[in-house]
């Protein structure tokens, strides 16, 4: 058993050995998980989240990286959460950004993990949440989360961040991505990385048509910046901090951002109680009850419907 009330002193205090071993009890959905949290709770609620996401290819963790190094600039301490796909061996992420980001690992004020979806649709982990949570009471004040990049799955994203970076980059068909649904329904932030190559130009203005085709925006509505940058080079990157920087002041000043974090809260709750749920019902897969109900439907005496009110009500009564 883990004493969590140290590990969680212990993270608070910047140790990354205690913040790896929360996270990891979060993964790992440890029995030890509502203690975990019930300890990090009073301590969350500080932190700016910041989700990176786009196809595969235009420089995310690039990008992450370029924004960590103007965040400690600041003066602020940052966390790092890099989700990756699931190996289908071991279940682990199959690209290390710890190799990708080397150059903030020995940063103590630089909190970097690379976390596996597992599965998990939509371009996160499962467990972000709660991974998030844990950075957050550790004190990190700006919390970096780059996605998997699997295209418009990754709309998740913006159900999870207080801002939502959506990178493009020139000659990789981002005009035809642009044009489809869900993409440009998330962005709070628009990125046109490797802006030094031919094309980077028209992909904004592209964008920027799009944008303008979108839903109308009143006078004091958040209108999304696009902006130019050369990751690589560090170029435009001060640029998008205040791009972001100007977007959290626009959600308080409106009460977005309160309200954002409330909705994050109850789809956590949800979850949370859904998975509860579907854990119960998988239960009961090898009970005579639910085989029963199976044998009556093939029999064509109950319906699918009928057969799961049957089943919710005995979870219920259970």
């Amino acid at each position: 058993m883990v004493d969590v009330p140290t590990l969680v002193e212990q993270a608070r205090a910047g140790r990354p050995r205690a913040v790896a071993r929360l996270i990891s009890l979060v993964e790992g959905a440890s029995p030890q998980l509502r203690e975990v949290m019930a300890a990090l709770a009073p301590l969350t609620g500080n932190a700016y989240v910041v989700g990176l996401t786009g196809s595969p290819g235009v420089g995310k963790s690039t990008s992450t990286s370029a924004l960590v190094s103007s965040y400690r600039r600041a003066g602020k301490r940052v966390g790092v959460l890099a989700v990756d796909p699931s190996s289908p061996f071991s279940g682990g992420a199959l690209l290390g950004d710890r190799v990708r980001m080397s150059e903030h690992a020995s940063d103590p004020g630089v909190y970097i993990r690379s976390m596996a979806t597992r599965g998990h649709l939509g371009g996160l982990a499962w467990s972000a949440p709660q991974a998030i949570r844990v950075l957050d009471a550790a004190g990190c004040e700006v919390i970096l989360v780059e996605t998997v990049g699997v295209g418009q799955s990754e709309v998740e994203i913006a159900s999870q961040a207080d801002t939502s970076v959506v990178l493009l980059a020139p000659g990789m068909g981002d005009g035809i991505q642009a044009a489809k649904a869900g993409i440009l329904e998330i962005g709070d932030v628009y990125v046109v990385n490797k802006a030094d190559r031919d094309g980077a130009d028209a992909t904004a203005r592209e964008l920027n048509h799009m944008l303008g085709l979108g839903e109308s925006r009143g006078p004091g509505d958040w209108r999304p910046p696009i902006v130019k940058t050369v990751a690589a080079r560090g170029e435009g990157i001060d640029e998008v901090v205040e791009a972001l920087e100007k977007h959290r002041a626009w959600m308080e000043e409106h009460g977005v951002l309160a309200e954002r974090r409330m909705a994050r809260a109850a789809r956590e709750v949800e979850t949370i109680a859904v998975t509860r749920l579907r854990e119960r019902i998988g239960d009961l897969h090898g009970d005579r009850h639910i085989g029963a109900l199976a044998e009556r439907i093939v029999a064509g005496s109950l319906d699918p419907y009928a057969a799961a009110d049957e089943l919710v009500a005995g979870l219920t009564e259970g």
